[in-house]
């Protein structure tokens, strides 16, 4: 593999738009939840626990390739299977700041948000970037630009309020923040 280390970043840039920037790790399609973070770990009781066997099951030796600021691409029903929260949270864990896929499992897109991770459908970006490749997103606008060639893409941007709840760092967080006296 010829990516560089791991020199992400995820940033505030002009006019408030939030910027991801990471190196790209590639998956297929069906990637499930017990791929994502295997069922004989759901007894660990952190994230940071969880990324130590991130996608393991799919490649023994990604937990200790991955990078903090590594971005996660796949093709279609990323995240399908079960409905915990774990899968999410081993992503985040891992210091993982986005996962751009084809299509996501829905009860996988809604646990993301609950738990402030960040992801984008972008099937044209999907076929566009390959492991390794350097890419740039933009939550707000929805752009993904693949610094390696230099192709753009545009994603489905994220409404406000899911950029919201990706800054406070999930649902519960946000609500707590919303009902904090004042």
């Amino acid at each position: 593999m010829s990516a560089a280390p791991g020199n992400s970043a995820a940033r505030m840039s002009d006019g408030g738009r939030t910027t991801i920037t990471g190196r790209a790790w590639t998956f297929g399609r069906d990637i499930d939840t017990d791929l994502i973070i295997a069922a004989r770990y759901l007894n660990m009781k952190t994230a940071e626990e969880l990324a130590a066997h991130l996608m393991e099951d799919a490649d023994a030796d990604f937990p200790t390739k991955v990078r903090p600021g590594d971005i996660l691409v796949a093709h279609e029903n990323f995240g399908c299977g079960s409905s915990r929260e774990h899968a999410p949270m081993a992503i985040k864990g891992a210091g993982i700041p986005l996962v751009i896929a084809k299509s996501f499992a829905r009860i996988f897109y809604r646990n993301s948000f609950n738990t402030g991770l960040p992801i984008l459908v972008a099937p044209a970006a999907v076929d566009g970037i390959r492991e390794g490749d350097t890419v740039e997103a933009d939550l707000t606008t929805g752009v993904i630009r693949n610094m390696t060639t230099g192709k753009e893409f545009q994603a489905e941007p994220l409404p406000e309020f899911m950029r919201e709840l990706v800054a406070a760092g999930g649902l519960l967080p946000f609500l707590k923040g919303r009902m904090a006296p004042k």
